[in-house]
């Protein structure tokens, strides 16, 4: 009790010490700002003529300053430069009155900076931007399809970022575009037995559905190694590891860290790491036992050589050896029946699946295949007339057992002619082997049986299972059975047959598989057809019905599945876990669709996912309150001007804060466990969250904006005739190297003063060119990004000589130092400089017709100009120093007129210096807290989603001493912003004294 009591005294002592601050502001302000305002600037800034947009007749009580501080805040700005009243004004306040008003805003801002800190201000609720929709489509579904590639260009809020709710309306014809965005991603989908997945391409048809399987299964045949010559080389390291430096080394590690399967390395091992014994001394298995054991240690490098050519020796042995041990399988043919009737070439697919680890036994190899004759290896191969057959032959089929004449088959020429001439058929991915039909045909058994483990073979099956399942491959097949026997084959086309058509939609149906089947056998026994042959017919009718019911079956059962998948695809969607009455809200729009639309299963899956993504639970970002989030919150409770977000709401300001996309199944673990809110833990998930790939999406959202590089690849401002260099792969590396530079220097947790000190940046091939780096760097580089450490003495390194700004804020055919300096106190310093007035002229827009005038001499013209002056003042020198680089970034001696260069300027406080040394020492004098207090200002902006505000200058303070404390390491910053009040807290009703935001 006696604390509370004291609590409420301190309380009324503080609101007593406020009133008391605020009648002292507001006597100040009428006895001494506003007769100078009046004396000096509202002749020009008033209600009528409004100059420069700016209105200082509105305001007669601090209570209206505080409310529009916006403005006062320019004014600030403008008196601090001497800029306003300019210069040619009538009346000019004295020294005096000029500081008394300066003095004056200042109190303002810190009297109301303290009242309201720890205020998080309003955040409203806004749509994802165009660039969140797409990264959060890309995370949601698992493929970048775009979808808001078509949406207007989002407009940006004060501070330049377009991430926040006061800039991110939504327009009628805007709900249009995402109604089409929406439709375009469930064009993506594929129903699959466990639910459904989206593919990177629309897969509405066949064709499509095809693709998306196939390509699914080749990409897993991909990813296996199946070269023997990295296995040997695999097995010798493991057998010098010592020597290697590995002694800790298992198989095990050697084979993950080559991507190797740990299986068949093991059975390599086995077969070839033991001595060989004198029972087994022929044959190739000895063979290549024995130039194992032959290959020389790794004690010095050229043995290390010698081994890594000794392994691909034994690699050409057991590929020449094998390719000779291959059975050959004749076409399986019948009277009147095609050769390339489905049912006569699968028969063989399937001869050649059950050879693929054995061998016909023949005529004994005869040969060293490729193996050295003077070696020991060559001698076991070789075959005489004292060989022992029995055990030749023993080791023959261990051999074929473990090494198969193909691990799988991706590509199949036409199997009933002659394979080996149609090898340059490429592209028939997963093909059967048909002539002018589609079909697929499995053939990886040696790859399950030997490399894969358990897991691996449970998702092949699955990529399967889904290819018939997606694309109705089988149905599809045998239609185009039917109809290549009755057009390209003669076989059916009589009458009997007219009642089996590949356009049927029921041919598939298990009465018409059946008599299809007794009258296709029944003619072919007619003709003639041999036992086999019948055998092999009835076999093909019978394991495609049973494929046509499974699936038929599989297709039902998977309802409950995909709408059940439906609903997860929902909560993920919406980003925190759904109620029950959003659960039920989902089922029943599924029923309605089913049974009022009258939809197939699949479209109202379908139109479900476009539902979701059309829920303003998808589309906005709502920030709700821990209180609120809970079920049965009080009146009482919900009425409190400021709450904690609840976790779900953190987890969502802190993935889009760093990844400009929706959070991952471990941060949304932390919120359903309530842990999220602790300063530990979000401490912990924003070192996690900087170090993901995914924090693309803010360098390219926050530094994309922040330096306005954002869409410089669709930058067309230079004259490609003029300048041939500048080729779209040079435009997209300018654009790159910020994005390279930001990422790395994020990654390594730097000193934010590189962006402005740092003597490296990263380079491609292309863009180090243009710089004209050392030729040895180039080489380097090959296709690749590198970090070139040696890019000051070449006039680079950090941001301000990187090309993508010097061009695009150059003029085309010139360069443009007011544009230049413009972006750099600007988007650097945070300096507020006005719009030009309409009436200023332009400048030639060719450097080559400045006449003889230099543009340096062309601007000192300008600045004479009184009420060009103040600006130009501040901006020019900040231009001029770079006149070193052309239009393009290019470093040069002479501009486009053949006149030298000059990038000498008198900066603003009277300091000299020259070109990109000289710049960079003036800022690191005089400038470098601005450039820290602007950072730190564009990072909260951005990270809060909204515009500051005067209750955000602590915050601020805490960022800019937390770098100092932190050698400037760029997490100092980003841990103050998360676990700051205005980060951890919304409110959610707005006071009667409104807190005032500054740009």
């Amino acid at each position: 009790m006696l604390a509370i009591r004291f609590a409420t005294i301190l309380l009324l002592l503080l609101a007593g010490d406020l009133v008391a601050r605020a009648e002292s502001l507001q006597a100040t302000f009428e006895e001494t700002v506003r007769p100078v305002l009046q004396a000096n600037c509202v002749e020009c800034h008033n209600g009528e003529t409004t100059e420069g947009d700016l209105d200082l007749s509105a305001d007669d009580n601090l209570a209206s300053v505080i409310k529009n501080f916006r403005r006062w805040s320019g004014v600030l700005d403008r008196l601090e430069a001497g800029e306003m009243p300019p210069e040619d004004a009538e009346h000019q306040p004295s020294p005096a009155e000029r500081a008394a008003v300066i003095a004056w805003i200042e109190q303002v801002k810190v009297a109301e900076a303290a009242r309201t800190k720890g205020d998080p201000g309003i955040v409203l609720p806004h749509r994802l931007s165009s660039s969140e929709y797409n990264y959060t489509i890309r995370d949601l579904t698992g493929v970048d399809i775009q979808p808001a590639a078509a949406f207007p260009v989002d407009p940006a809020n004060e501070a330049g970022f377009d991430n926040s709710g006061e800039s991110l309306a939504m327009s009628p014809a805007l709900l249009k575009k995402y109604l089409g965005a929406a439709s375009k991603v469930a064009e993506h989908l594929a129903l699959t037995p466990s639910g459904f997945e989206f593919a990177p391409h629309p897969v509405i048809t066949p064709t499509d559905r095809d693709k998306f399987c196939v390509n699914r299964i080749i990409d897993f045949y991909r990813r296996q190694r199946t070269d023997y010559a990295v296995y040997f080389e695999t097995l010798w390291r493991f057998q010098n590891r010592e020597e290697l430096g590995h002694g800790d080394a298992t198989l095990t590690q050697l084979s993950r860290e080559r991507g190797l399967s740990e299986r068949y390395c093991k059975t390599l091992w086995q077969l070839l790491g033991d001595e060989v014994e004198a029972d087994e001394a022929v044959g190739p298995i000895a063979a290549l036992r024995l130039s194992f054991h032959e290959l020389p240690d790794a004690s010095t490098p050229e043995n290390i050589s010698a081994a890594v050519a000794g392994c691909q020796t034994m690699a050409s042995f057991v590929s020449s050896l094998r390719a000779s041990l291959v059975p050959e399988v004749a076409n399986l043919t019948s009277p009147k029946i095609h050769n390339g009737s489905q049912a006569l070439v699968l028969w063989k697919n399937r001869q050649f699946v059950a050879n693929r680890r054995r061998y016909i036994d023949s005529e004994l190899p005869r040969g060293d295949f490729g193996l050295k004759q003077e070696s020991q290896a060559a001698n076991a191969m070789a075959v005489g007339d004292d060989t022992d057959v029995t055990a030749y032959k023993k080791g023959l089929t261990q051999f074929c057992d473990v090494f198969p004449d193909e691990f799988f088959v991706s590509e199949r020429a036409r199997v009933y002619l002659d394979q080996k001439s149609e090898k340059k058929l490429k592209g028939r991915f997963l093909s059967a082997g048909f002539h002018s039909q589609m079909g697929y045909f499995r053939d990886d058994a040696p790859l399950g049986d030997l490399m894969l483990d358990d897991e691996d073979r449970a998702e092949l099956d699955r990529l399967w299972l889904e290819l018939d399942f997606v694309a109705s491959a089988p149905m599809r097949q045998y239609a185009g059975f039917i109809w290549f026997d009755r057009t390209d084959s003669v076989f059916m086309r009589d009458r009997v047959f007219d009642r089996y058509r590949a356009e049927d939609k029921d041919c598939t149906s298990a009465e018409k598989v059946a008599g299809l089947a007794d009258e296709y056998c029944a003619k072919a026994e007619r003709a003639g057809a041999s036992d086999q042959a019948l055998a092999a017919l009835r076999y093909y009718f019978d394991d495609m019905n049973k494929t046509f019911r499974y699936l038929e079956k599989l297709s039902i059962e998977s309802q409950p599945r995909q709408v059940d998948a439906l609903i997860e695809f929902a909560e993920r969607a919406y980003r925190r876990p759904l109620s029950a009455g959003e659960v039920a809200s989902i089922r029943s729009f599924y029923d309605s669709m089913r049974q009022d639309e009258g939809l197939s299963h699949e479209n109202a899956i379908r139109d479900g996912v476009i539902a979701v993504l059309m829920s303003p639970h998808f589309c906005y970002r709502i920030d709700e309150s821990r209180d609120a989030a809970r079920e049965g919150a009080s009146a009482d409770t919900a009425a409190a001007a400021v709450q904690p977000l609840s976790d779900y709401s953190l987890a969502n300001r802190l993935s889009y804060f760093f990844w400009s996309s929706m959070p991952d199944d471990e941060l949304l673990e932390l919120a359903a466990n309530d842990r999220l809110h602790e300063p530990d833990v979000i401490l912990a998930q924003t070192r996690r969250l900087l170090a993901d790939d995914r924090v693309d999406g803010f360098v390219t959202e926050f530094a994309g904006n922040w330096l306005d590089f954002r869409r410089f690849t669709e930058h067309n401002g230079v004259d490609r005739e003029r300048f041939p260099v500048f080729t779209d792969e040079l435009r997209h590396a300018m654009a790159e190297e910020p994005i390279r530079f930001c990422r790395d220097l994020i990654a390594r947790d730097g000193s934010v003063l590189d962006f402005l000190y740092a003597e490296y940046t990263f380079v491609n091939p292309v863009l180090a060119q243009h710089y004209g780096a050392e030729p040895e760097l180039l080489s380097d580089a090959s296709e690749q990004w590198i970090r070139w450490d040696g890019a000051r003495q070449h006039g680079r390194g950090g941001l301000l000589p990187m090309a993508v700004f010097l061009t695009h804020n150059s003029s085309g055919l010139r360069t443009s130092p007011v544009q230049r300096g413009n972006w750099l106190i600007k988007r650097m310093l945070g300096e507020k400089v006005p719009a030009p007035p309409a009436t200023v002229p332009d400048l030639p827009s060719d450097e080559s017709k400045l006449g003889d005038l230099t543009l340096r001499e062309t601007l000192a013209r300008h600045r004479q100009d009184v009420a060009c002056a103040g600006c130009h003042n501040r901006i020019d020198s900040m231009g001029l120093v770079f006149e070193g680089y052309g239009p393009i970034g290019e470093v040069r001696d002479v501009d486009l007129g053949g006149r030298a260069i000059d990038d000498s300027a008198v900066f603003p406080d009277d300091s000299e210096g020259s070109g990109l040394v000289g710049v960079l020492a003036y800022i690191q004098t005089s400038r470098e807290d601005d450039f820290i207090d602007n950072l730190c200002r564009k990072l909260l902006a951005f990270g809060l989603g909204r515009t500051l505000q005067l209750s955000d200058e602590s915050i601020i303070a805490d960022m800019k001493q937390k770098l100092v404390d932190n050698d400037y390491r760029f997490s100092s910053m980003m841990d103050v912003i998360v676990t700051s009040p205005a980060f951890l807290n919304k409110r959610i009703r707005i006071s009667p004294d409104e807190t005032v935001s500054i740009p």
